[in-house]
């Protein structure tokens, strides 16, 4: 059974496009570290269990889909340092380069998510993030639980969230919090006005290998998909 759901997966791709390689100074590593590692191994395997999945090759340092399009800021849609407080240029990209980006990437991927949103039930953004809060970002240095979701207490019925939040715990054993440390970002809050939305965070720590964790997400999903609600 194919499940009535639309997966979003901004922050898998780990590629930095010719209009600005030759401005970032970015490793590999970093660049891995600053996206959503194992996302592509965890979420990339389910595209042919649910109705849609969409997803990018750019590097979140280079565009950040779960950003407002007009957020400059230094965490906003084209960065100025990762996550880790890391500068991503040596000299930032000019105003007709970061309009380029946004055409080529950042605008296509929200028209193909609103695109979606008429045949499926919910959309559910998924990410990694990692064991412990990094520096730039909502909880800096603290534990992080096995498993957030979040719907920025509007995106979805509280219903939903409540028994997503029971699959995943009967399913991974682990702990599921609701907004926290994440409350819903740009994506579900922005489309949750053509489809109801959720956002997934599943901890990098090594509880389980990137295929046992992908198993275990699509099982948590068919029972949240079956169950009455």
């Amino acid at each position: 059974m194919t499940l009535p759901l639309l997966l979003s997966v901004p922050h898998a791709g780990l590629t930095v496009p010719p209009e600005v390689e030759n401005l970032c100074v970015l490793t590999r590593k970093e660049i891995i570290e600053d996206g959503d590692e194992g996302a592509a191994e965890i979420y990339l395997p389910l595209e042919n269990e649910v109705s849609a999945l969409v997803t990018t090759v750019v590097a979140r340092a280079i565009v950040d889909m779960n950003r407002a399009e007009d957020d400059r800021g230094k965490d906003g849609v084209i960065k100025t340092h990762t996550c880790w407080n890391v500068q991503i240029y040596k000299e930032f990209p000019t105003g007709e380069m970061v309009r380029t980006l946004l055409e080529n990437f950042y605008k296509p991927y929200h028209a193909s998510l609103a695109q979606h949103a008429t045949h499926v039930q919910c959309g559910v953004d998924c990410h990694t993030m990692a064991a412990q809060g990094p520096p730039v970002g909502p909880d800096t240095g603290i534990e992080r639980p096995a498993i957030c979701i979040s719907n920025a207490d509007f995106t979805c019925p509280k219903e939903w969230i409540t028994a997503l939040a029971d699959c995943f715990e009967r399913v991974f054993e682990k702990e599921v919090s609701i907004n926290r440390p994440f409350t819903g970002g740009y994506i579900v809050r922005s489309h949750a006005k053509e489809l109801p939305w959720i956002q997934l965070e599943l901890s990098r720590a090594p509880f389980f290998s990137n295929e046992e964790k992908s198993f275990r997400m699509l099982e948590a999903l068919k029972k949240w998909c079956n169950k009455p609600l």
